[in-house]
């Protein structure tokens, strides 16, 4: 009795806290695939009943400099593609992870203060003193009528008034504000990084917008935290966002710019023009430009303090831009493999990075990624990389 006793105390903590899978070599696909039927076949590939949700959003934002902050509005439509009736909808409100008292703060190990960095010691210190989640102020019908609605930190439940059947659409509006991060004080997706000597301020901006949460067949509603680490699924959708910059700033964003006439000079489309057949990429905006940029501050007399770039982008999961009066910006128009079909590869980055960021033997100009890396086919029309001093990302 007693042997038997220590086998099932020793297998309890086995028990309530299974291996995961990565962890345990010999664990069958099949106990982690979800159960094949008509909406899954058991290849993993879509059955004849497959259907997927899809959310539109129509944004409009406002960068402000001065106070580091952001300020939007969006129009959401939801197209329920499902079988099951909705009484409500979850969103996500990823920038609630940077309130102090969040989950994915409180959930955190301590670091080993053996060997401790500055930069660790900085953002401990600085994270219970920032509060960078968003200020909800409205959320409404598409007519303006108040929906209830709850926040549980970095999930939003939105009761609709009547439930949303199978093959009906849904519009809601909201309005929010949020102080951006200081990229160096606080780790994060997104952030601002000042330059001063340069007098100017890079933004990198994701997770800037309350999204969607997924609503599969597997899984029902996605409404876990978001701890600050890895990625939810989101659901696909067609994207039209507004962004209200300095005037003398230059965006990368997710999509198509659907304004250029009223953003770019004759010059930026003469050699956008000529980047289309050229050999390699071609400077829209030169070092020496970008220099100027930041000697030649606007709101002049007669002349504009803000520009609004107008992106358009189909059938993608999600949008995020970068936004600074000195980046540097080649491009290139290139034909993927095999096909007609034609991408831009773009590169946006500052003068101090130029040579590190795109040596061969530690980052490839996006054009490259199409000659030795990609193996399946682009659905999208751009391919932007961005360069800030912690880290590049690549977008759409």
């Amino acid at each position: 009795m007693r042997i038997l006793t220590f086998i099932l105390l020793s297998l309890t903590p086995l028990l309530a806290h299974p291996p995961e899978f990565h962890d345990d070599p010999f664990r069958q696909l099949e106990e982690v695939l979800p159960t094949p039927g008509d909406t899954r076949t058991a290849s993993g590939a879509p059955g004849h009943r497959y259907w997927q949700q899809q959310a539109d959003y129509d944004i409009a934002v406002t960068l402000d400099e001065k106070n580091h902050t952001i300020s939007g509005t969006e129009t959401i439509t939801y197209h329920n593609n499902s079988p099951d009736t909705l009484s409500y909808l979850w969103l996500q409100l990823d920038r609630n992870r940077h309130h102090p008292q969040a989950a994915g703060h409180q959930s955190y190990e301590a670091p080993n203060f053996d060997d401790l960095k500055f930069d660790t010691f900085r953002n401990l210190l600085h994270t219970p003193n920032f509060d960078g989640s968003y200020r909800i102020t409205s959320v409404t019908t598409a007519d303006r009528k108040k929906l209830p609605h709850s926040i549980v930190q970095t999930m939003m439940r939105v009761d609709l008034p009547t439930g949303l059947k199978p093959g009906e659409k849904y519009q809601l509006k909201l309005a929010w504000n949020f102080p951006i991060n200081d990229r160096l004080k606080t780790w994060a997706r997104s952030g601002y990084e000042t330059f001063p000597k340069d007098k100017n301020t890079l933004y990198q901006i994701a997770q800037f917008f309350p999204r969607m949460a997924a609503y599969t067949d597997v899984n029902g509603w996605q409404n876990k935290q978001f701890l600050g680490r890895g990625e939810f699924a989101l659901e696909f959708g067609n994207y039209r966002v507004a962004i209200t910059v300095p005037a003398d700033h230059t965006i990368a964003a997710t999509g198509t710019l659907a304004n250029p006439d009223d953003i770019y000079s004759q010059q930026t489309r003469d050699r956008l023009d000529q980047a289309r057949s050229a050999k390699k990429p071609v400077f829209i905006i030169t070092p020496d430009e970008a220099k100027q940029a930041i000697e030649i501050q606007p709101g002049g007399k007669g002349t504009k303090t803000t520009k609004t770039w107008i992106f358009t982008a189909e059938n993608v999961r999600d949008f995020a831009f970068a936004s600074s009066r000195r980046f540097i910006w080649d491009a290139i128009e290139h034909t993927l493999p095999g096909t007609d079909k034609k991408v831009w590869a773009m590169s946006y980055y500052r003068r101090a990075t130029l040579e590190p960021v795109f040596h061969p033997r530690r980052r490839p100009h996006p054009q490259r990624l199409f000659q030795t890396h990609l193996r399946l086919p682009l659905p999208h029309r751009h391919l932007r990389a961005r360069k800030n001093i912690w880290h590049g990302i690549p977008n759409d």
